[in-house]
C-alpha cells in the first residue's frame, strides 16, 4: 500500500447473516432513505405556511405516496441501470434483471420512476403533480445520503487514481489510492443538496412556487453528480466516451437544464405548473 494512502476501514456489506435471514447495508440504505424522507414530507404537511396556505396532501395521503415512491425508485433504478449502464449484458441474461440484491441501480433512472409514480398518484388522487413532485424533492437528498454511503461500505463506484492526502485503495479498485468519491457525492448530492433546498423552502418561501423546488433539485444533483464524474472512475464495462466525457456526464447535463427551465418557469406561475 502507498505510504500516503487511508486504509480503506474494512465494513462487512453484511449487517446480519444468520441462517436464510440476510440484511445487507446496501439494502437498508433504501430502507431507511425512504423512511427518514417520509417522516420529513409529513412533517412538511403540517406547515401550511410554507405552502401559502393548505398543505397539497394529507398526512394519510403520503403516507399512501410512500408506496408509489418505492416502486418508482425501485423499479425505476433498476430499469434505469439495465437501460443506460449495461443493456447488452441484461440482454443476455434477461432473469439476471431481477436479481436486484446483488446491486446494480441507476439514481437518474429512480428519478424519472419517481416522476411516473408520483404523476399516476396526483392523477389518482386528484392532487397538484408539481406541488407533490415539489415535497417529493424536498426529501430526496436524504435518500441519497444514505445510498452513498452504502456505496462507499461496499466498496463501490469508487473514483479515479489520486495521490491527495485522503486517497483511498479500495479492496476492488486495485494497488492505487483513489478518490473516496462516493463520500463526494453523500456530501453534495445528500447533505448539501438537502441544506440549500430546505433554506429556499423555509426561508424563501420556495414551495409557494409550484415547480421552483423540482428545479433546484434537478439542477443541484446535475451539478453536483457532473463535478464528482472528474473524480468518479467510470464504469468498467462502459468506460470513456466520446472526447473524455462519462456516461454520469451524458445523463446529469439533460438534469441541469430542466431544473434551470423549471425554476424560470416558476417564477411566473402558469396554469399548466399549477395542477396535475
Amino acid at each position: 500500500m502507498p505510504v500516503l494512502a487511508i486504509p480503506f476501514p474494512q465494513i462487512d456489506p453484511v449487517l446480519i447473516d444468520i441462517g436464510p435471514l440476510v440484511i445487507r447495508w446496501y439494502a437498508l440504505s433504501y430502507v431507511a432513505g425512504l423512511l427518514f424522507a417520509w417522516l420529513y414530507v409529513k412533517r412538511l404537511m403540517t406547515r401550511q405556511t410554507l405552502w401559502g396556505g393548505s398543505a397539497p396532501a394529507t398526512e394519510l395521503q403520503i403516507d399512501d405516496l410512500l408506496f408509489w415512491a418505492s416502486l418508482g425508485v425501485i423499479l425505476g433504478g433498476r430499469l434505469g441501470y439495465v437501460l443506460f449502464y449495461n443493456a447488452a449484458y441484461y440482454a443476455s441474461r434477461p432473469l439476471e434483471i431481477f436479481v436486484v440484491w446483488q446491486g446494480g441501480m441507476s439514481f437518474h433512472g429512480g428519478f424519472l420512476g419517481v416522476i411516473l409514480a408520483v404523476l399516476v398518484f396526483s392523477w389518482r388522487k386528484k392532487l397538484r403533480f408539481w406541488s407533490m413532485i415539489d415535497a417529493a424533492a424536498t426529501a430526496t437528498p436524504i435518500g441519497l445520503l444514505f445510498g452513498r454511503i452504502a456505496n462507499f461500505i461496499n466498496a463501490e463506484l469508487y473514483g479515479r487514481v489520486s495521490d491527495v492526502p485522503w486517497a483511498m485503495v479500495f479492496p476492488t479498485g486495485g494497488p492505487h489510492p483513489r478518490h473516496p468519491s462516493q463520500l463526494y457525492e453523500a456530501f453534495l448530492e445528500g447533505l448539501v443538496l438537502f441544506i440549500v433546498i430546505r433554506i429556499f423552502t423555509h426561508k424563501f418561501g420556495a414551495l409557494q412556487k409550484p415547480g421552483f423546488v423540482s428545479g433546484i433539485f434537478a439542477a443541484g444533483y446535475g451539478a453536483s453528480r457532473l463535478f464528482v464524474e472528474f473524480f468518479r472512475q467510470p464504469d468498467g464495462h462502459i468506460g470513456f466516451l466520446a472526447g473524455g466525457l462519462t456516461m454520469g456526464m451524458v445523463l446529469s447535463v439533460p438534469m441541469i437544464a430542466l431544473g434551470m427551465w423549471l425554476m424560470m418557469r416558476a417564477r411566473v406561475p402558469a396554469p399548466e405548473l399549477q395542477d396535475p
